[in-house]
């Protein structure tokens, strides 16, 4: 595993923003942060381990949270720290002066990774920024941790301690520092310091294996440091090893100290270096799968302004399971934190957008006026076998039906995956389901996240694996907060837009539909309005008595049956499409019915899943009808589908488009 973002998904779906609380919980162990400002950004400064510390933190950190790790000297060209933080870098930075990169200085470190990427999840792999003696703690960490670093960046950096501080060659050195040194790795003496064979100069064949890369920047004429006798000397070394390495000498601005300090004459060159390195093989971003078109405005001044809002998710089985829809409510209202919610789960397993138009009405617009509306089918309505022309009239249905009933509404449709679609991107194809739904948004200016396509591409770029992390087209707890988490930072980029005082909520005008015969006018009618017939009756409170399984709103309720070859009955309705919503178990029937006396047809109602289910299934039998009085003729078909054990339609519905 590459990346921390396993770590991250399994956070995200946790239901709350532990995020807060696992800062509250390192405060206890930590001491009292303060927090400050730095160049304008963020920054949290506090003790860990009884040593100094701070963390300054980007307006708009980059995905996974890339981080430049600072090593002595810390606000010594600090213009690249301020280039990295505006690009979305954290910088982190503890006091582990007069420790000389020592082996408990790198235990302190050690232990201080550990701490900020599990506390602030910053990325696994770290850029190292050293300047001077700051070389001995880059290197020594780094060689013990080769595959946590993503780049080195060393400024004048000492590589070998035999020439600072012990002035052992060209360098005058530092008595007074060598004898610190020493003390420091428990030499007794200045010839077991010699013999020493570990230092920055030393041992890099891991950091070579690793692909680690490595810039220094140096000045020819530095006499403190020179850099014949470290950056050169181990530049030199990591390049026999076959590792990339390159030094770029300063030489334009004015040097002071002996050349030891001078300006750098490309801090672009190096801020580009590392965010190349930190960022080539991080986590993908989630908002390059994101089309945000009209936005959530009217949303977002609700929310913001009048504190109210009421959202509403509409879906199948990966709506309605607990997950990803917890994260969402519990993040609307962190973000708002003064706004009353009120959220409305109308998700409910095995169905697409054609039942969401019919039951739209029942389960969504009954509730109230609906402010923003959460809307996926992709998974149903390819795997429940929808045409193209179903899928385009249910879910532009959808949308006309909730713009009719609130012209402000924000809607915001989401792709989910599955396997076939994988294959399919995988082949350079657009699943047709989410072509078909995407004609819809384009159309009306909705915002889509596609996250069939983004966890395609995470799992190709080894981020994660379907098999042992996402499992399933239902998520596991895993796959729920990579979910999450896109979705999360779709809304941050959407409610991170400024509101001027004059901006107002628009109603939105309804364009010329894709599809005349769309189902805006879907509705549910009672099965009471049906005029009973031979054969046929209503149980009030129907329940199966094989023992097979059942589904909410499908048993012990009112359910219009009839189990006889023959049995009959009419329905008048008025509107352009009509269907009925039932019950296929193991004993479904084969249906016969026609419209205005037209030629009789054939349903067949037992389903893939029928053996071990009733199922609720919504059988559309006719669409693109003249808008007016029609007459539905229907009865049971004298012949039994070979895998069924009856002849049974159990109605719960019937459905139409007025």
């Amino acid at each position: 595993m590459k990346y921390n973002c396993k770590f991250l998904y399994a956070i995200i779906i946790m239901f709350t923003f532990l995020i807060k609380a696992n800062t509250m919980n390192a405060q206890n162990i930590r001491g009292e942060a303060v927090k400050s400002t730095w160049k304008g950004f963020k920054r949290i400064n506090f003790k860990w381990g009884g040593k100094e510390a701070f963390l300054t933190r980007p307006e708009k950190p980059l995905p996974g949270n890339p981080w430049l790790w600072r090593a002595r000297f810390p606000d010594y060209h600090a213009e690249i720290d301020s280039m990295l933080l505006s690009k979305g870098f954290h910088v982190a930075y503890i006091n582990t002066d007069n420790q000389f990169g020592s082996p408990k200085a790198v235990e302190v470190w050690n232990k201080f990774y550990d701490y900020l990427t599990t506390t602030y999840k910053l990325q696994d792999k770290v850029a190292l920024h050293g300047h001077s003696r700051g070389g001995l703690f880059i290197y020594n960490w780094a060689k013990q941790n080769a595959e946590k670093i993503a780049c080195i960046y060393g400024d004048a950096v000492v590589c070998d301690f035999k020439s600072w501080p012990a002035g052992f060659g060209i360098s005058e050195g530092s008595k007074k520092d060598w004898e610190v040194l020493k003390t420091e790795y428990g030499f007794k003496s200045d010839e077991e310091a010699k013999a020493y064979k570990n230092n920055p100069i030393d041992n890099l064949d891991a950091l070579v294996k690793a692909g680690v890369p490595i810039l220094h920047t140096i000045s020819l004429k530095d006499g403190v440091v020179p850099p014949d006798e470290n950056s050169l000397k181990l530049v030199n070394n990591y390049i026999h090893l076959g590792g990339t390495a390159t030094v770029s000498p300063c030489s334009s601005g004015i040097q002071k100290s002996k050349g030891h300090h001078y300006d750098i004459d490309n801090p672009n060159m190096v801020a580009d270096f590392i965010m190349k390195h930190s960022t080539e093989n991080g986590p993908l971003n989630s908002s390059a799968y994101h089309q945000m078109r009209t936005g959530l405005q009217n949303s977002h001044i609700q929310f913001q302004r009048n504190k109210k809002g009421r959202v509403a998710f509409l879906g199948g089985s990966i709506t309605h399971n607990r997950g990803w829809r917890d994260s969402i409510c519990n993040y609307l209202k962190n973000k708002f934190p003064g706004t009353e919610f009120e959220f409305i789960a109308a998700g409910i397993p095995s169905m697409g957008t054609t039942p969401a138009a019919f039951r739209l009405e029942r389960d969504v617009l009954s509730k109230g006026k609906i402010d923003l509306l959460f809307e996926e089918a992709a998974v149903n309505d390819a795997g429940n076998g929808r045409t193209t022309t179903e899928q385009i009239r249910a879910m532009e249905g959808i949308v006309r039906h909730m713009r009719k009933s609130n012209p402000e509404v924000d809607i915001v449709m989401m792709h989910f995956v599955d396997p076939d679609k994988m294959e399919l991107y995988r082949a350079g194809k657009e699943p047709e389901v989410i072509t078909n739904h995407n004609r819809v948004a384009e159309h009306y200016g909705i915002p889509t996240i596609n996250l069939a396509l983004e966890v395609t591409e995470r799992i190709d770029h080894d981020e994660f694996t379907w098999k042992d992390d996402f499992k399933n087209l239902h998520p596991s707890p895993f796959g729920q907060g990579v979910y999450a988490h896109s979705m999360i930072q779709f809304l941050e980029n959407t409610f991170a837009g400024h509101l001027d005082n004059d901006d107002k909520i628009i109603a939105r005008n309804l364009p010329n539909p894709l599809d005349a015969f769309n189902y805006e006018n879907g509705v549910l009618l009672d099965i009471k309005s049906i005029k009973l017939r031979k054969g046929w009756k209503i149980d009030p409170v129907w329940n199966p008595k094989d023992g097979k399984k059942t589904r909410p709103n499908y048993v012990n309720v009112p359910m219009l049956m009839g189990e006889t070859p023959g049995s009959a009955f009419k329905f008048t309705f008025e509107g352009n499409t009509v269907g009925i919503a039932v019950a296929a178990g193991p004993d479904a029937g084969i249906i016969e019915y026609r419209i205005d006396k037209g030629e009789w047809q054939k349903q067949n109602l037992f389903t893939k899943w029928s053996t071990s289910l009733h199922l609720p299934w919504y059988y559309t039998l006719a669409s693109g009808l003249e808008n007016k009085k029609h007459i539905l003729e229907l009865k049971i078909f004298n012949e039994k589908y070979e895998q069924s054990t009856g002849y049974a339609c159990r109605i719960r519905y019937v459905y139409v488009n007025k």
